[in-house]
């Protein structure tokens, strides 16, 4: 079992040509190794460990009867070594197989947000406007030829949507000023129409995440095509709170 473990060990070094046998190509290699025999190794080594224990404890009470106990230490230390590199070079690299699982789903929700906001743009071309409450029903009218849209609008929900507009308005101070320039006024979409001569050039779109539910920390936030998720929106405002405190 040891030597199986050194082969493999080998082979991933000679896969990453030229050969380099620095510690921590070894280290890699090894992880590598350690990955391809975790089905067969662990149980192996376990069930070798076991076995060799047993055995050495038979030649120990009858020493009469049985030979080869230093052979059956050596077998079961090398045993016992194979289980403990596999089981250290596999913990190692969870966290880091983690964190790569984790970019794999966020690449996919940020592909589904962007293919998102190209299609509120183009309904802006068209319309001249973002869509208000109904998003869902006016993104489904436009040309989508390899079905990108009708996918990313799969993974979105009908209350996490919101169109805002700037509205210039005047000055409301009595004493004449030489104008300067206008103020901006957010006004927010609710569920009544579009009024007239308002274009909505804003919109914030909540994504649910993993478990399918507004409101938690593993939400992304798309808003006029940037995309933020919401468990570093918290971190970032719980930094800064710390520092001011």
């Amino acid at each position: 079992m040891l030597g199986g473990f050194l082969a493999f060990l080998i082979a991933a070094l000679i896969e990453n040509r030229p050969i380099q046998w620095g510690f921590w190509n070894i280290v890699t290699a090894g992880e590598v190794a350690a990955w391809r025999l975790k089905a067969f190794a662990l149980p192996g080594a376990l069930a070798a460990v076991w076995g060799g224990v047993w055995i050495a404890r038979s030649i120990r009470q009858n020493p009469q009867q049985f030979i080869g106990l230093r052979a059956t230490r050596l077998g079961v230390t090398s045993a016992a070594l194979v289980l403990l590199l596999v089981a250290t070079l596999i913990g190692i690299t969870v966290p880091e197989r983690m964190r790569q699982r984790q970019y794999s789903i966020d690449a996919e929700y940020y592909a589904h947000g962007y293919t998102i906001h190209r299609a509120l743009l183009d309904y802006r071309d068209l319309h001249g406007s973002f869509p208000t409450d109904k998003y869902i029903d006016a993104l489904r009218t436009l040309p989508d030829p390899d079905g990108s849209i009708a996918e990313a609008l799969q993974f979105v929900e009908p209350n996490g949507y919101e169109a805002s507009a700037q509205v210039a308005a005047a000055s409301t101070k009595v004493k004449p000023l030489v104008t300067r320039g206008v103020a901006l006024r957010n006004s927010t979409t609710i569920t009544n129409p579009e009024p007239a001569g308002v274009s909505f050039n804003s919109y914030k779109l909540r994504l649910p995440g993993q478990r399918r539910w507004l409101g938690t920390d593993d939400n992304y936030i798309l808003v006029n095509g940037v995309i933020t998720k919401t468990s570093e929106i918290t971190s970032s405002n719980s930094s800064s709170s710390s520092k001011l405190k």
